[in-house]
């Protein structure tokens, strides 16, 4: 675990990651009086909070999550915004929308906590759903892991999405739906920004509308889609389903008759996972960096510490040290899981009006 030193910017506490000299807290997992939110899924955005400060490229989408009436500053892009001496600014991280890195400056020193962000070892990529990762100076780097491994490289997105659109059209040809499963805040709108929308209608479920809502309210660019009830039985056997994952085996699904399913995620990677999740075909589609992106993004911020927060820690601090950071980690409560149990909350939620 990590060293604290008494002027570490950030250090953990039961609550989550405490900046002592501002007295705040980054994505803290307990209710705190002032959170510091680098973005809205679940895991890192939570109820309960006095006061928010969050990116205003996120404000949408974190208040259809959180309430419209919390009590939320939105910050833009690079703006600095003084608390008890340190300064605080908010940078792209990538991941989803309003995914920011939390630039904190003190007494002439500059952390960066990155929350979860995307690159990949194509350099001249980006996540098209929202503003790219921009790699910001800093003494210390507090990073992800969450596919800090050698085996985690991501292929070009063109090459992925072909892949998508021949399944679908395939199905389509057959008169069979095809059910693509993904987390329905981030991995939905990266599937619906990237499937070619000539080939048949698109439904989402109802977990998936109300953050459609909010990325195009933000201005991204994504194709019309339809509820399950307005579309006829002929046109639902061409269609491409876009729902969480807990769709699976639900009265829901069983509208669309004889389909095939898949299952999007940067797990897919793994051999078996296909399997273990019981779906036809698995897409290699994650919104976290992958293991060059991770080397990537890490050596642009010109950081000689490097904490890691969640993922593959103990894989990543040993790699850091022998490339001669100084390393450790962080124990949080952060990890794709907790999302994956929110998107079930939801369509539970969701499953009357559905």
């Amino acid at each position: 675990m990590a060293q604290d030193t008494p002027k570490d910017l950030v250090v953990e506490r039961p609550q989550g990651l405490y900046c002592p000299p501002g007295d705040f807290y980054i994505d803290p997992w307990q209710p705190v009086e002032r959170a510091v939110i680098t973005h809205a899924h679940a895991d890192h955005a939570r109820r309960g909070h006095g006061h928010y400060l969050a990116s205003a490229e996120g404000e949408g989408v974190l208040r259809a999550r959180m309430g419209a009436d919390i009590d939320l500053q939105a910050l833009p892009w690079g703006q600095v915004v003084e608390h008890h001496g340190v300064r605080i600014s908010l940078h792209p991280a990538g991941h989803v929308l309003g995914s920011a890195q939390i630039r904190l400056e003190h007494q002439g020193q500059v952390w960066v906590v990155s929350g979860d962000y995307w690159a990949s070892g194509h350099v001249d990529e980006a996540n098209p759903t929202c503003t790219p990762f921009e790699p910001v100076r800093c003494h210390c780097f507090i990073t992800e892991s969450t596919f800090g491994l050698p085996i985690y490289r991501w292929q070009p997105q063109a090459a992925l999405f072909a892949g998508i659109n021949a399944w679908w059209a395939e199905n389509a040809a057959a008169g069979r739906a095809s059910v693509l499963m993904g987390y329905a805040f981030g991995k939905a709108q990266r599937l619906l920004a990237g499937v070619d929308a000539s080939i048949g209608p698109i439904v989402v479920h109802g977990a998936v509308k109300p953050l459609n809502a909010a990325y195009r309210a933000a201005g991204v660019a994504l194709p019309p889609t339809h509820h399950v009830t307005a579309l006829p039985k002929e046109a639902l056997r061409r269609a491409l389903v876009v729902a969480p994952p807990s769709v699976a085996g639900s009265s829901w699904l069983r509208r669309f008759g004889e389909a095939s399913d898949a299952f999007a995620s940067g797990w897919m990677a793994l051999r078996g996972a296909r399997r273990r999740r019981g779906v036809d075909r698995g897409f290699v589609l994650s919104d976290h960096a992958d293991w060059p992106g991770l080397q990537r993004c890490i050596a642009a911020t010109g950081a000689q510490r490097v904490i890691v927060t969640h993922g593959y820690e103990a894989v990543m601090v040993r790699w850091l040290l022998e490339q001669g950071y100084e390393a450790g980690a962080f124990r949080t409560e952060y990890g794709d899981e907790a999302i994956e149990t929110e998107a079930a909350g939801q369509q539970e939620g969701l499953s009357a009006e559905e």
